[in-house]
């Protein structure tokens, strides 16, 4: 159903109740009349079609706006044609008032956010966000929708819902990173058992949990080509980059425990006239444990929007990651990206890396200091005839790559999954009738 005009079912009451759904916005200009979907939306919204698309709901470990990977170029799909709730882990904080923060991203998506106490116990944090996501159906008039999964930490607070279709979203092998939940593998054993569809972020990550599901299926990093083509012929440069000198090789990501450190000192060590570009937020990590050296610019994070931009300024894009259990499974959104906007690539031995793009010659790889040097100067040297061959390469490789066919595909999935499931329990009637 359209979302109501005030987003929130005036018969809904939250009396009793330790917290409230507070409707917060992203654009503090705006006022609460403002909170409703736009009316573009809501006119997609009231088409037919729309009215019988159920609504989604994701639980993510992920905040919708810390970095613009996966999640958003999926979701930010989906909220065309339907509503999306994206549920977000607790921000816990030293105030005592509970709330749920509810705010429409300008794509659509519903943004959620619990607020609780610290100090509280993780049972009676799991009881609080189940009764909060209870409220939160209660007052969007959530009844027909599908449960969409990156954590599966939210089992525990959400196995008492009834969704049409469940599905996993598995980007990465969650368990393998520092400070992992230790129930996480058990609450992956029930989010598998429970799911209908389940997707992988690559196709290692696929290989290793194939004999886990019945119906998974690999979705390796996609791209917006568009977006990332501006980089080919930008004139003008970021003013906190256009002072560094050339030649210049560049990351952009998130920097944590997957970062090869090492290979970052190494690399500014072994050539102090060449400059590393690192653009991203450091998480989970000591930033004092990053090298210091003068040829290497750490210049924060950037918004999506502003990625080509940098990207244009390159030599050579890097992807410098450690080698370890928390790389095992990746398949980096950034090597697409990269190709796209026509930059040469070094990369170390991430299998979704070496296969597809290292194994057709559109990536270098390189382990050690000795080869990343090797490869970024064979790059260096290399003619205008063997780059345009390299990139009409590239091209051909990645022309039916987007996140607009794998959304796609992902929602055939999905509406087969429903189909079934609905075939199953109307058979299952039958039977018992």
């Amino acid at each position: 159903m359209s979302p109501p005009e005030n987003s929130v079912n005036k018969n809904y009451s939250n009396k009793g109740r330790a917290w409230e759904i507070r409707f917060t916005s992203i654009d503090p200009a705006k006022s609460p009349s403002q909170f409703a979907p736009s009316p573009a939306l809501r006119a997609k919204l009231s088409k037919p079609a729309a009215l019988d698309a159920p609504d989604l709901v994701c639980l993510s470990h992920l905040r919708w706006n810390f970095v613009y990977q996966r999640p958003q170029h999926l979701l930010g799909r989906c909220a065309k044609n339907r509503r999306v709730f994206f549920v977000e882990e607790p921000v816990f904080s030293s105030a005592t008032d509970w709330r749920l923060d509810v705010s429409i991203h300008e794509t659509g998506v519903w943004i959620i956010v619990p607020h609780l106490s610290e100090g509280i116990s993780e049972e009676t944090a799991q009881t609080a966000q189940q009764a909060m996501l209870d409220d939160l159906f209660q007052a969007a008039e959530i009844s027909q929708y599908i449960l969409w999964y990156y954590t599966p930490m939210a089992v525990s607070f959400t196995n008492h819902l009834k969704p049409l279709a469940v599905v996993y979203d598995c980007m990465d092998e969650l368990s393998a990173f520092h400070g992992a939940h230790p129930e996480l593998k058990a609450n992956e054993t029930q989010l598998l058992k429970r799911a209908n569809v389940v997707f992988t972020g690559g196709h290692s990550l696929y290989e290793a949990k194939k004999y886990q599901h019945p119906n998974i299926h690999a979705f390796p990093s996609s791209i917006e080509k568009e977006h990332f083509a501006i980089a080919r012929n930008l004139s003008e440069e970021p003013t906190d980059q256009k002072d560094i000198p050339h030649p210049r090789l560049g990351f952009f990501g998130v920097i944590d425990e997957r970062m090869d450190i090492e290979l970052l000192r190494g690399i500014a060590e072994a050539k102090p006239d060449w400059h590393l570009v690192i653009i991203g937020p450091v998480v989970k990590i000591d930033p004092a444990t990053l090298p210091t050296h003068p040829n290497i610019h750490y210049l924060g994070g950037k918004s999506y929007q502003e990625l080509p931009a940098y990207l244009g300024g390159w030599d050579i894009a890097m992807l410098p990651f450690a080698i370890n259990e928390s790389t095992k499974f990746i398949s980096p959104t950034k090597t697409p990206e990269y190709l796209a906007a026509g930059k040469p690539v070094i990369s170390t031995a991430i299998r979704d890396v070496v296969r597809p793009y290292g194994d057709n010659g559109l990536v270098r790889i390189a382990s050690n200091v000795a080869e990343f040097v090797a490869a970024a100067e064979e790059i260096m040297g290399e003619t205008s005839e063997d780059r345009a061959k390299w990139l009409s390469e590239v091209d051909a490789f990645l022309a039916d790559n987007s996140w607009d066919n794998t959304w796609g595909e992902m929602l055939g999935l999905i509406e087969s999954a429903i189909a079934s499931k609905k075939s199953v329990g109307s058979w299952q009637l039958a039977v018992g009738s």
